[in-house]
Protein backbone atom coordinates (compact mmCIF):
# COMPACT_ATOMS: atom_id res chain seq x y z
CA UNK A 1 0.00 0.00 0.00
CA UNK A 2 1.28 3.07 -0.54
CA UNK A 3 2.41 5.78 1.67
CA UNK A 4 0.00 8.84 1.03
CA UNK A 5 -2.71 6.00 1.33
CA UNK A 6 -1.35 4.59 4.89
CA UNK A 7 -1.09 8.34 6.06
CA UNK A 8 -4.94 9.05 5.00
CA UNK A 9 -6.27 5.70 6.52
CA UNK A 10 -4.28 6.70 10.10
CA UNK A 11 -5.73 10.20 9.84
CA UNK A 12 -9.05 8.95 9.04
CA UNK A 13 -9.48 6.15 11.56
CA UNK A 14 -7.75 8.39 14.48
CA UNK A 15 -10.33 11.34 13.95
CA UNK A 16 -13.03 8.57 14.33
CA UNK A 17 -11.99 6.87 17.25
CA UNK A 18 -10.88 10.13 19.45
CA UNK A 19 -14.20 11.98 18.20
CA UNK A 20 -15.98 8.45 18.51
CA UNK A 21 -14.93 7.78 22.53
CA UNK A 22 -15.93 11.43 23.25
CA UNK A 23 -19.32 11.01 22.14
CA UNK A 24 -19.41 8.33 24.40
CA UNK A 25 -17.89 10.16 27.38
CA UNK A 26 -20.01 12.75 26.57
CA UNK A 27 -17.98 15.67 25.64
CA UNK A 28 -19.64 18.93 24.84
CA UNK A 29 -20.32 19.34 21.29
CA UNK A 30 -17.93 22.36 20.78
CA UNK A 31 -14.99 20.31 21.99
CA UNK A 32 -15.67 17.30 19.51
CA UNK A 33 -13.57 18.48 16.44
CA UNK A 34 -10.55 19.76 18.78
CA UNK A 35 -10.63 16.64 20.48
CA UNK A 36 -10.80 14.61 17.47
CA UNK A 37 -7.72 16.75 16.14
CA UNK A 38 -5.72 16.48 19.14
CA UNK A 39 -5.42 13.19 18.89
CA UNK A 40 -5.20 12.73 15.39
CA UNK A 41 -2.18 15.13 15.52
CA UNK A 42 -1.09 13.07 18.56
CA UNK A 43 -1.27 9.36 16.77
CA UNK A 44 0.49 10.77 13.65
CA UNK A 45 3.42 11.47 15.51
CA UNK A 46 3.37 8.43 17.09
CA UNK A 47 2.73 6.69 13.79
CA UNK A 48 5.33 8.67 11.99
CA UNK A 49 8.44 8.00 15.02
CA UNK A 50 7.51 4.33 15.11
CA UNK A 51 7.97 4.62 11.15
CA UNK A 52 10.98 5.81 11.81
CA UNK A 53 12.13 2.86 13.95
CA UNK A 54 12.84 4.65 16.84
CA UNK A 55 10.99 2.77 19.62
CA UNK A 56 7.62 2.44 20.95
CA UNK A 57 8.15 4.19 23.92
CA UNK A 58 9.36 7.23 22.63
CA UNK A 59 6.81 7.16 19.87
CA UNK A 60 3.94 6.85 22.28
CA UNK A 61 5.91 9.42 24.67
CA UNK A 62 5.96 11.86 21.91
CA UNK A 63 2.70 11.35 20.76
CA UNK A 64 1.45 11.93 24.49
CA UNK A 65 3.66 14.90 24.65
CA UNK A 66 1.80 16.43 21.38
CA UNK A 67 -1.90 15.29 22.83
CA UNK A 68 -1.01 17.22 26.25
CA UNK A 69 0.38 20.59 24.88
CA UNK A 70 -2.57 20.19 22.72
CA UNK A 71 -5.52 19.90 24.48
CA UNK A 72 -3.95 22.28 27.17
CA UNK A 73 -3.63 25.10 24.65
CA UNK A 74 -7.16 24.01 23.02
CA UNK A 75 -8.49 24.08 26.84
CA UNK A 76 -7.71 27.61 27.25
CA UNK A 77 -9.22 28.65 23.54
CA UNK A 78 -12.46 26.46 24.40
CA UNK A 79 -12.25 27.76 27.95
CA UNK A 80 -13.22 23.52 29.27
CA UNK A 81 -11.46 21.54 31.32
CA UNK A 82 -7.97 19.74 29.95
CA UNK A 83 -9.17 16.01 30.34
CA UNK A 84 -12.10 17.42 27.99
CA UNK A 85 -9.29 17.02 25.16
CA UNK A 86 -6.79 14.51 26.60
CA UNK A 87 -8.85 11.77 27.28
CA UNK A 88 -10.63 10.90 23.95
CA UNK A 89 -7.53 12.08 22.17
CA UNK A 90 -5.42 9.28 24.04
CA UNK A 91 -7.54 6.89 22.49
CA UNK A 92 -5.78 5.93 19.54
CA UNK A 93 -2.12 5.45 21.74
CA UNK A 94 -3.84 3.05 24.14
CA UNK A 95 -2.17 -0.35 23.97
CA UNK A 96 -5.46 -2.66 23.44
CA UNK A 97 -3.70 -5.19 20.98
CA UNK A 98 -0.78 -6.15 23.44
CA UNK A 99 -2.99 -6.24 26.44
CA UNK A 100 -5.73 -8.27 24.66
CA UNK A 101 -2.17 -10.81 23.57
CA UNK A 102 -1.19 -10.91 27.20
CA UNK A 103 -4.52 -11.94 28.67
CA UNK A 104 -5.41 -14.79 26.11
CA UNK A 105 -1.88 -16.21 26.88
CA UNK A 106 -2.38 -15.98 30.41
CA UNK A 107 -5.62 -18.04 29.92
CA UNK A 108 -4.24 -20.12 27.27
CA UNK A 109 -1.11 -21.01 30.40
CA UNK A 110 1.97 -19.36 28.22
CA UNK A 111 3.56 -17.70 30.87
CA UNK A 112 6.51 -16.21 29.09
CA UNK A 113 4.75 -14.61 26.46
CA UNK A 114 1.58 -13.87 29.07
CA UNK A 115 4.75 -11.70 30.58
CA UNK A 116 6.27 -10.28 27.58
CA UNK A 117 3.02 -8.76 26.73
CA UNK A 118 2.33 -7.30 30.30
CA UNK A 119 5.74 -5.59 30.04
CA UNK A 120 4.98 -4.15 26.37
CA UNK A 121 1.91 -2.55 27.84
CA UNK A 122 3.34 -1.41 31.11
CA UNK A 123 6.26 0.28 29.36
CA UNK A 124 3.83 1.96 26.71
CA UNK A 125 1.22 3.08 29.29
CA UNK A 126 4.04 4.36 31.51
CA UNK A 127 5.48 6.70 28.42
CA UNK A 128 1.76 7.68 27.43
CA UNK A 129 1.03 8.98 31.25
CA UNK A 130 5.05 10.13 31.47
CA UNK A 131 4.28 12.57 28.04
CA UNK A 132 1.36 13.68 29.79
CA UNK A 133 3.24 14.50 32.81
CA UNK A 134 5.71 16.19 30.72
CA UNK A 135 3.33 18.34 28.71
CA UNK A 136 1.62 20.07 31.55
CA UNK A 137 5.15 20.62 33.22
CA UNK A 138 6.34 22.04 30.29
CA UNK A 139 3.30 24.78 29.48
CA UNK A 140 3.40 25.52 33.70
CA UNK A 141 6.72 26.47 33.41
CA UNK A 142 5.88 28.49 30.21
CA UNK A 143 3.33 30.19 31.54
CA UNK A 144 4.74 31.26 35.25
CA UNK A 145 8.00 32.54 33.30
CA UNK A 146 5.72 34.16 30.93
CA UNK A 147 4.09 35.93 33.93
CA UNK A 148 7.49 36.80 35.56
CA UNK A 149 8.33 38.97 32.04
CA UNK A 150 4.91 40.52 31.58
CA UNK A 151 5.30 41.31 35.48
CA UNK A 152 8.65 43.12 35.00
CA UNK A 153 7.71 44.44 31.61
CA UNK A 154 10.00 42.66 29.69
CA UNK A 155 9.24 41.59 26.04
CA UNK A 156 9.84 38.20 24.84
Amino acid sequence: MPIYMQIIINIVFSYVASVGFALTINVPHRALNLAGISGTVGWMVCWFITKAQMGRMLSNLMGAFVIGILGLFFARIKKCPVTVFNIPALVPLVPGVPAYQAVRALVNGNVFDAEASFLRVGIVTCSIALGILLATMFTEMFYRVKKFYKKRKIKL
